[in-house]
């Protein structure tokens, strides 16, 4: 092997070495040091470490020494990511509903190559979330590539969309291809989404990307930019509960006081809070797509709020607690 190539080799097996057994609270003394590339196969002295030590500084892979009985020890201490910083990505990967069990496993393995073999052990984590159902569409990840690919090439896509069956498969919504021009991908309620606009409805639209199949990239340009320019991500997730469309409606809220802080929490500190001749009560108005995902939410803070306009929108809700009351008649 040339002169040139054993020492790149050395270089990787040092930087290997020391992002693998040292951290805050693991160093390596210089012996160590030199047995561990013995165990590759690599010998070194003691003054080519030093200089190799340094140039892996330069190239981002921080070293520093620290005096240790009569001689030293070594550790890494900037590394790409910190262990707090890798513990957040790994709980949100386990917790994350769009990701599958399986690729969940692969994607923590590949964090656990930025830790030590010490610090690994505390990334093999179980975060409990109750109820929690990952998607069974593997595809996903090639999806959401192919996804950018057509956003950043601003080119339309051609796609089924499906649903569940009672039988529990998955089904074409219908037999016609969607086609759609792709502009952002949003992830929301622990879903990813797409939003495209749609040239013959000439609206902006949501589809999930766990429910996309047999995506085309197409030569032709994407449409709608006027709609997206002046477009709010986080208006519009506010807006349509569950990612669930309906006709956008200014709605008057009246409330009690006691759970404003649930309705901050939905719409954003900006709404405006009135308050009302009753006591302990308010009311605010806000944009939303009525839905039944809408009116879900109303039904679940129960008599702590109450629509008063339009009266509409008073009438459906209404109308849709007579339904279900009938039910169970």
């Amino acid at each position: 092997m040339a002169r040139g190539s054993k020492l790149k080799v050395k270089l990787y097996y040092l930087a290997k070495i020391m992002l693998e057994y040292t951290d805050e609270t693991h160093a390596l003394g210089m012996q160590e040091i030199i047995d561990k590339l013995n165990e590759y196969g690599v010998s070194a002295d003691r003054k080519s470490i030093y200089n190799d030590m340094a140039t892996l500084s330069e190239m981002g892979i921080e070293i520093e020494g620290e005096k240790y009985g009569r001689g030293y020890i070594y550790r890494v201490v900037k590394k790409h990511f910190e262990l707090a910083e890798l513990k957040l990505l790994v709980d949100a990967i386990q917790s994350s509903k769009f990701i599958t069990e399986k690729k969940s496993d692969a994607l923590i393995k590949k964090l656990m190559s930025f830790a030590s073999i010490y610090e690994a052990g505390s990334l093999k984590r179980q975060v409990v979330v109750h109820g929690r159902v990952k998607t069974m569409n593997e595809s996903i990840y090639y999806i959401i590539d192919d996804l950018h690919t057509a956003i950043s090439e601003g080119k339309k896509i051609r796609f089924e969309y499906l649903r569940w069956t009672a039988e529990k498969k998955m089904e074409k919504r219908r037999e016609k291809m969607y086609e759609v021009s792709p502009w952002a991908l949003t992830w929301n309620n622990e879903n990813y989404y797409l939003i495209a606009y749609d040239s013959d409805a000439k609206k902006l639209k949501h589809y999930r990307v766990d429910k996309m199949n047999l995506i085309t990239i197409t030569e032709e340009k994407n449409e709608g930019r006027e709609c997206f320019e002046d477009f709010d991500m986080a208006a519009y997730a506010t807006i349509n509960f569950g990612m669930f469309g309906g006709e956008v409606t200014a709605v008057t809220l009246e409330f009690k006081n006691e759970i404003a802080g649930i309705l901050l929490d939905r719409f954003g500190k900006d709404i405006p809070i009135i308050p009302t001749k009753k006591e302990g009560i308010s009311q605010t108005s806000v944009k939303v797509a009525v839905s039944d995902q809408f009116f879900g939410w109303l039904y679940a803070l129960g008599t702590s709020v109450k629509i008063t306009a339009p009266e509409s929108v008073k009438q459906k809700f209404k109308q849709g607690i007579e339904g279900v009351n009938g039910m169970y008649e």
